[in-house]
């Protein structure tokens, strides 16, 4: 006889409450807004297992957060992967207090494994060109090889899509979420919408807005200012969607011959790190990637010094 199913936890209030603000009034992206419910519920899990019942956020004690932490710790999880799970349980008790559910946090001062420093994995500039040239010879590497020629609008959007993300050093979901009433052509600016819904202007190059000009005018229709810069499909109103990207860059990072593991976040990450061996100023860069803290944008300095270093090693005689 087969073993019964484990009964499905009913969900907590106030953490329904919380992810319901989280995707309403911050604006938190999808990856985020999933991250932060599983590990809201990972907890619920394990104290249900543990104490026999659900938590009640105002009786918890620190003590019981030291647990949970030792119990993270022994499945041999990343240090990234414990702190973002604590991440998510600070913000839900700062919620918690805002709305004046619970007095205080019994994790604020939790002190918790110092995180690894990994540096931001990025391609070259000349990986970085090849690239971008990639959907376009793709497309008539197919016109050649197929009895129908594909939808030439398709590779033009990817094309215009992957220079934007270079050119701007945008998050996908930034990218993704795009607008046309968004793009200031004349001053060369888009207005972006990052986390928690917070508005920022940045340049964009000439190239990119050349590959966005390519493409509207592949499509069957001019846009308008509230379509989607990036559409779906070709006749669709719909916008692209986060997992359509990284599916079409999977296809160019195999045919350019660059690791098929590469994300759309890691031309995010080469934005930064071009700017920054070019000479931009840290804090410049700070604004243009949209972090709200100089720290976030401080490791991208760690991997210029790093290639400074292994150049010295390399070339000076007396290294």
């Amino acid at each position: 006889m087969s073993a019964p199913e484990p009964t499905a936890q009913p969900e907590d209030p106030w953490v329904a409450e919380f992810l319901v603000h989280l995707a309403t009034d911050r604006g938190a992206s999808a990856y985020t807004h999933r991250n932060y419910a599983e590990a809201l519920h990972e907890f619920r899990d394990w104290h249900t297992a543990e104490r026999h019942a659900q938590p009640d956020w105002r009786a918890l004690q620190r003590d019981d957060f030291r647990s949970f932490l030792r119990h993270l710790s022994r499945r041999d999880l990343s240090r990234a992967t414990i702190h973002l799970t604590f991440s998510a349980l600070r913000t839900f008790y700062k919620f918690l207090i805002r709305r004046e559910h619970v007095a205080a946090s019994p994790i604020r001062s939790l002190a918790l494994p110092k995180p690894e420093r990994r540096l931001p994995k990025f391609v070259t500039v000349a990986q970085a060109k090849t690239l971008l040239e990639t959907p376009l010879r793709d497309w008539e590497r197919e016109c050649r090889s197929a009895e129908q020629p594909p939808d030439k609008a398709l590779f033009l959007r990817d094309a215009a899509l992957l220079e934007t993300i270079y050119s701007c050093g945008l998050r996908i979901s930034e990218v993704c979420g795009l607008r046309v009433g968004d793009l200031n052509q004349a001053e060369r600016l888009v207005r972006v919408l990052g986390k928690g819904k917070k508005e920022r202007e940045v340049p964009i190059g000439q190239p990119a807005l050349h590959a966005i000009a390519q493409y509207w005018n592949a499509l069957p229709r001019a846009p308008q200012t509230d379509d989607p810069i990036f559409r779906a499909q070709t006749g669709s109103e719909e916008p692209v969607s986060p997992a359509q990207v990284q599916l079409r860059l999977k296809r160019y990072l195999v045919a350019a011959g660059l690791d098929p593991r590469l994300t759309p976040h890691k031309l995010r990450h080469s934005f930064a790190t071009h700017l920054l061996d070019h000479g931009a100023d840290l804090r410049s860069v700070q604004e243009l990637l949209g972090h709200r803290n100089l720290s976030t944008t401080q490791i991208y300095t760690h991997v210029t010094t790093e290639r400074l270093k292994a150049a010295y090693d390399a070339a000076h005689p007396r290294a």
